[in-house]
């Protein structure tokens, strides 16, 4: 008898136990999927005009120019990201 009310007992707070994960499991997948209908979706970048990509070109250049009269920039460093930059 007091074998049969213990099973009784042990699957009685098994089946709330899983019920609880389960309850827990849906409220999280809730909060997940509201999480993702919220956030916006990311905005695709624009290319830029095609006469600032000209004023770009020189500003990069220009500054490259710099890193290389600083020491930054090895001559062999430089020429590759110059033919990089300009196609």
């Amino acid at each position: 008898m007091v074998a049969g009310t213990a099973t009784a007992v042990s699957n009685r707070v098994s089946r709330r136990q899983a019920g609880r994960w389960s309850q827990q499991e849906y409220e999280q997948q809730q909060a997940y999927e509201q999480q993702q209908a919220a956030a916006p979706p990311a905005p695709a970048a624009a290319p830029p005009p095609a006469g600032d990509d000209m004023s770009s070109k020189l500003d990069q250049l220009q500054k490259l120019g710099e890193l290389k009269a600083q020491g930054l920039l090895t001559e062999e460093e430089f020429t590759r990201q110059k033919s990089r930059l300009l196609g």
